[in-house]
């Protein structure tokens, strides 16, 4: 899939990877929305990839499988390595989907340039030379595995310790030999319930980098007293690669994701536009060589979502400190405004994850006849925990003003996640959506 990947590059074609999880449904709507000239699956899936190539007017798929053989692969054989195509910095290289949380996806146009300049960005904020050796376990139909982890130590000589997915034994095993480790938080709280897992294992490792989704600030100080190793998180979308990092020397702030990078702009702004000062919460907008072309086919969102000098509005709410490190406070879409009132989720889920017994919680908004949305906090729990809905509601009542209390927690095993580790808060919303109205406590 790498070699495919750089051939791709190479050759001036657009790059388009799929998460292979995908079902056939969803395959369908990529392909022919993306017209896709080519399609390369797993051999094992190409009776279904034939028949909805078919259903699509696209070409019969080809065939590559993990170690590199099949139809694809036959029909290479013997082929003239051509000469590298001469590509603007505006041509497109590679082309991404939103998650599509709110409507269907759309497709993310990423140009040379956006590659090119945000591995170039990394490599010196994070210090990567040929020396380094990465240990990779992430999936590369993402950002994330695909241009952070890859751009880095390609362009920079590097050498990579490659796992076909996370596997908490290979990890502790092979971490011994590399010098930096990216990954999603949850493979940091899998390390930290490994009792083998210690400082012994991180003697040659400089450097752990985490992003994808939010960091616990407990799991921060919990991996730097295991470790003693500050986890350094950073910040990015599809549509912008990599805004802001925390530093490689200089403090890591936990719970935040550290300023711009270098050549990257970042400001916060009101419902008016109006950049905001420091510490007050509003709408998060970057520019820079590393923000995408636009929307696939999409014009009109494209405009929409770019300001007249040159901003994307990422659609995160944040706040941007004294010192200028960015704290990112939850989506727009996943702001509760109940009774009039504006609740950042990050706030209350910051609250409650301090308590003893819980794992983790996502704060969520669901309707209500009396204020027009109910603060519901949906928590995993630890298994020996023995804490009752009033119990954490009681706990977050000394911290939190009134408006912001869960009306109701609500205790699973597990909070849905996508391919990447997000917790899919659309779904919750979903699953919770007539919670006061089947309670018949809709006036509580």
């Amino acid at each position: 899939a790498v070699a495919l990947y750089l051939a791709c590059i190479r050759a001036g074609l657009v790059f388009h990877p799929l998460n292979p999880a995908y079902t056939v449904t969803e395959l369908q709507y990529f392909i022919e929305n993306a017209e896709s000239a080519l399609v390369i699956c797993d051999p094992k899936s190409q009776s279904a990839m034939e028949s909805l190539c078919n259903s699509v007017g696209t070409r019969s798929p080809m065939t590559l499988d993990a170690v590199g053989q099949g139809s694809f692969a036959e029909a290479a054989v013997g082929a003239v390595t051509p000469a590298v195509a001469h590509c603007e910095k505006n041509d497109i290289a590679a082309l991404l989907y939103s998650s599509g949380t709110t409507g269907v996806p759309k497709g993310i146009m990423l140009s040379h340039d956006n590659l090119i300049s945000n591995a170039e960005a990394l490599i010196s904020a994070w210090g990567f030379s040929a020396d380094d050796c990465l240990l990779h376990a992430l999936p590369i139909f993402h950002v994330h595995g695909l241009f952070v982890a890859l751009g880095c130590v390609l362009l920079s000589g590097a050498s990579m310790r490659w796992l076909a997915a996370f596997d908490v034994d290979k990890v502790v095993k092979e971490l011994r030999d590399c010098s930096v480790m990216m990954g999603v938080p949850t493979y940091y709280t899998r390390l930290l319930n490994c009792d083998e897992f210690d400082r012994a294992h991180c003697e040659k490792v400089r450097l752990f980098v985490s992003g994808s989704a939010p960091l616990l600030v407990d799991t921060f100080h919990e991996f730097r007293s295991r470790t003693g190793h500050e986890i350094l998180e950073r910040y990015g979308m599809t549509e912008t690669n990599m805004n802001t990092s925390n530093p490689l020397n200089g403090p890591r702030k936990p719970g935040t994701v550290g300023p711009p990078l270098p050549g990257v702009s970042v400001r916060v702004v009101n419902e008016a536009g109006q950049r905001l000062p420091a510490n007050e919460v509003g709408s998060l907008q970057v520019s820079g060589p590393n923000v995408f072309l636009g929307y696939w086919r999409e014009p009109e969102k494209t405009a929409e979502d770019f300001t007249e000098d040159g901003f994307f509005n990422t659609g995160d709410q944040a706040i941007i400190d004294e010192d200028g490190y960015v704290s990112i406070v939850g989506r727009a879409r996943d702001l509760v405004i109940s009774g009039g009132l504006n609740v950042y989720p990050k706030e209350i889920e910051a609250v409650l994850d301090r308590i003893e017994g819980i794992r983790e919680t996502a704060v969520i908004g669901v309707p209500h006849s009396d204020f027009g949305e109910a603060v519901v906090a949906v928590a995993a729990m630890n298994a020996d925990a023995a804490l009752t809905e009033q119990a954490v509601i009681d706990a977050a009542r000394s911290v939190l003003a009134g408006f912001k209390l869960p009306k109701r927690v609500i205790f699973v095993p597990e909070l849905p996640r996508n391919s990447m580790a997000k917790v899919q808060k659309n779904k919750l919303r979903e699953s919770y959506a007539e919670l006061f109205r089947a309670d018949g406590n809709d006036m509580d």
